[in-house]
């Protein structure tokens, strides 16, 4: 999938910065799945450089809101630049600077048509939570990192990040709150339907 140079330029910052980008592959994903939901109100926990927060806004509506969250200043302050490259006005965007478990309570139920998660993985278990609060029925979760790089399928690996990021994985395939399944893209995309 061909990526832009707004979002080009956003990876090469996020590189500059020590931080990982979702891929192209990934990104192209999460266009679509904003597409098909005809995403209007959207959260992404983990803002970067705008990299994934790019990608959700050239699939959502075009009168969509991205409410993106970071504990970094000087990431969003790069997003909120490569959002404005990209043709977005100010009003398609609403950077919120905190930890996303200080901020997601704050959000209103069932108010969202999607919530991304680029995150700390030991996070995703009360991240999950969140969400299904977040989005009403028939929204769409996905997080990014399930397959965490091959460490989550085999059950020789006991670290603490990849532990959570297991029991997060199977608790939402294990709920009938959710529709689930893994797309082998990156590190492995989670996408999880909110049960209607």
């Amino acid at each position: 999938m061909l990526e832009d140079p707004v979002l080009t330029a956003a990876r090469e910052q996020a590189a500059e910065l020590g931080i990982s980008s979702v891929s192209r592959g990934e990104g192209a994903a999460l266009r679509v799945v904003a597409a098909v939901g005809n995403a209007k109100a959207v959260v992404d926990v983990g803002t970067g450089t705008g990299v994934s927060g790019g990608w959700l806004l050239r699939g959502m509506r075009r009168d969509g809101v991205l409410t993106t969250i970071d504990l970094e200043p000087e990431h969003q302050r790069v997003a909120r630049r490569v959002f404005a490259a990209a043709g977005n006005p100010p009003s398609r965007t609403r950077i919120i600077s905190g930890r996303a478990l200080d901020v997601l309570p704050r959000l209103a139920d069932r108010a969202y048509d999607l919530v991304f998660v680029d995150h700390d993985p030991s996070e995703y278990v009360a991240v999950t939570a969140a969400a299904e609060r977040l989005l009403r029925p028939g929204g769409t979760l996905v997080l990014a990192g399930a397959l965490g790089g091959g460490r989550v399928s085999d059950p020789t690996i006991r670290d603490v990040e990849t532990v959570l990021l297991r029991e997060a994985v199977k608790a939402l395939r294990d709920s009938d709150a959710w529709v689930p399944a893994i797309l082998p893209l990156g590190e492995g995309l989670l996408v999880a339907a909110r049960a209607q």
